[in-house]
């Protein structure tokens, strides 16, 4: 008997369980492949906004490039700034704004990067669940079929492995399709959660930098 012939003799408590078991692999995978291509071209247009950045002396001409960028966290973040910033810059007397202007930039860039840190996280939820619960619920699965191969050799009178053989092998294939879902899962947590952590990283340090052009240009109390 064949695996999916073993499914499709399984108990429904089994059929069920698998395909819970099956949903949350899917939609796992389908977060991980999600999550892999926005981080990796977050990344890329960083870098490439990063370079604009740096060589433009013009904060106006990077707001423009910035435009360019939408996946960049930091390219968000310096909008956020830049918008901060100018409002700073029209309204402050200028060589002399209150440090409450500079204290509204920063504010403005943690509310930023808090947005983008919201937006990388979303769905990691899911995976730490899967994660979590996968190997349960496959646990469950297992447990229900090793109760269906004792109560196969109370009704046989009979402990022979033909009678037992049906329950054990559902129950092995719900503890394997449980851990098949929750690996994968906690691996990508793991490494994404790493990735978010650097981006993080990144959006202090470059909110720090932007702070220091704002006092640079407009001078501090």
């Amino acid at each position: 008997m064949n695996i999916f012939e073993l499914i499709k003799h399984a108990s429904l408590v089994v059929q069920i369980v698998l395909l819970i078991l099956l949903f949350f692999s899917v939609f796992s995978w389908t977060i991980i492949f999600f999550k892999r291509n926005s981080l990796k071209k977050g990344t890329s247009q960083s870098q490439k906004f990063l370079v604009v950045f740096k060589k433009s002396r013009n904060l106006s001409e990077v707001s423009e490039a910035a435009k360019t960028f939408p996946s960049s966290p930091l390219a968000s973040i310096f909008q956020a700034g830049f918008k901060e910033m100018a409002y700073l810059a029209k309204n402050a007397t200028p060589g002399a704004p209150s440090g409450a202007s500079l204290d509204n930039l920063s504010r403005a860039l943690t509310k930023a990067s808090n947005a983008e840190v919201a937006k990388m996280e979303k769905l990691m939820s899911f995976l730490a669940t899967t994660g979590s619960v996968s190997p349960f619920i496959g646990l469950f699965g297992t447990v229900w079929g090793i109760m269906r191969s004792f109560i196969d050799i109370n009704l046989t009178r009979s402990a022979s492995l033909a009678s037992v053989a049906p329950g054990i092998a559902e129950a092995l294939v719900a503890t394997a399709v449980g851990l098949v879902a929750a690996i994968p899962a906690v691996i990508a947590y793991n490494y994404f959660l790493h990735r978010i952590k650097d981006f993080i990283t990144d959006m202090e340090d470059f909110s720090l930098e932007l702070l220091s052009i704002a006092e640079r240009l407009y001078g501090s109390s």
